[in-house]
């Protein structure tokens, strides 16, 4: 039976993660995620799970005693924020490569500097190299649906890849929303228990994890690396099919919102889509044909099924909530152009930047971007690629 609640974003995950019991979580407190160990471990003192919670020193250490528990056998997560996050840059690396399937839920939050402690995505893109799964929420219903989905994709034969589930700083980590839950046993019967192959506490069967590796084999374990985020997708997709079985909510790589007839697509991530579908709505009701692609898995990146998806429409509108500082946009605009170019889809698309260190994004401002792409497409007025919306002049 679904069980109605109102909860934060925080507390939505913390309620996820007590529901999974994992055995071990290392966690130092960053702002806006530090509501999630705390969370937890008040669990764990009110004998409501028996996960061993780890005080650590630093975001650095909290992941590498993950990774140690994790490759002990044991099923393991973390929680963290910006600069958190860039501490722990060489443990990433390490938990991909050695094929952890540990879980990290993310709170984004913008790197430095100038220091600021609000929403953007910079964290979570500077990372999206490392070899992580990354999947985004919009709210906090779908923060507490991924988490619930993230072992069973991390632990799939086929994947072994760490997952990080992210959701926007203080807009949805600390915003109270209705939210329906699901029973404790029927979320433990979903993820099940872990049971690792290899480990290092299996007594018998010795192992090593992350040895030197000489040149004639490393290359081919980031190959085999490579080969598993490629197959996570089928994997995302299994474990969306058997979640909407048991709770109703359908998830994919992405949400198409009114996108049947649109000739003008905003393609965004993370909270803000909520803002654009009003946005959507309210344009919709004005005869103007448009609509919204959300994106909610970035890693492994759907490319085909994103050009595929627009490959109806006349413009798109790519929003980044983050800058690369390449001259050329965001990692976000990148990719999907990338993905449009391979895959013959041709159309006009106009990458922009939002929101960064919390800037406010308004359903006026999705307005703007869908009357420029209009204007780009009926009087040839093409608008400023790379455009910071809202920026003060």
């Amino acid at each position: 039976m679904a069980i109605k609640g109102r909860m934060s974003g925080n507390e939505a995950v913390s309620y996820a993660i007590r529901q999974v019991n994992p055995d071990v979580m290392p966690a130092f407190p960053i702002t806006p995620s530090t509501e999630i160990p705390q969370m937890v471990s008040n669990y764990i003192a009110n004998g409501e799970m028996d996960t061993e919670f780890i005080p650590v020193e630093s975001e650095h250490s909290s992941m590498s005693a993950a990774i140690g528990a994790e490759a002990a056998g044991a099923r393991s997560l973390t929680a963290t924020s910006s600069a958190g996050l860039a501490l722990m840059w060489e443990e990433l690396l390490l938990a991909a490569s050695n094929r952890l399937p540990l879980v990290m839920t993310l709170v984004n939050r913008t790197l430095s500097g100038p220091i600021n402690i609000n929403c953007d995505h910079s964290d979570g893109m500077g990372a999206r190299d490392t070899g992580w799964i990354q999947i985004y929420a919009e709210n906090n219903q779908e923060a507490y649906d991924n988490f619930i989905q993230a072992y069973p994709i991390a632990e799939h034969a086929k994947v072994h890849l760490p997952v990080m589930i992210c959701q926007d700083g203080f807009i949805t980590s600390h915003a109270v929303e209705n939210i329906t839950l699901m029973e404790d046993e029927l979320v433990k019967d979903f993820v099940g228990e872990y049971q690792p192959e290899e480990f290092l506490l299996n007594p018998g069967k010795p192992i090593a994890v992350g040895p030197y590796s000489v040149s004639n084999y490393a290359m081919e374990a980031k190959k085999n690396q490579e080969d598993a985020m490629v197959q996570a997708k089928e994997v995302i997709l299994q474990v969306a099919e058997a979640f909407e079985k048991i709770s109703g909510r359908k998830y994919g790589f992405f949400e198409e919102y009114r996108l049947e007839d649109a000739e003008y697509i905003m393609l965004i991530m993370g909270s803000a889509a909520g803002t654009a579908k009003e946005a959507v709505d309210e344009l919709r009701e004005k005869g103007k044909k448009v609509g919204i692609l959300k994106l909610r898995v970035f890693r492994p990146f759907p490319a085909e099924e994103i050009a595929k998806a627009l490959s109806k429409a006349k413009a798109v509108a790519i929003l980044d909530r983050c800058e690369s500082y390449h001259g050329t946009g965001g990692p976000l605009g990148e990719e999907v152009m990338a993905a449009l170019f391979r895959s013959k889809v041709s159309i006009e698309a106009v990458n922009y930047i939002y929101g960064l260190a919390g800037r406010d994004f308004t359903v006026d401002h999705a307005k703007e971007v869908f009357g420029e792409l209009e204007s780009m497409i009926t009087k040839g007025i093409r608008p400023e690629q790379f455009q910071y919306i809202g920026l003060r002049k």
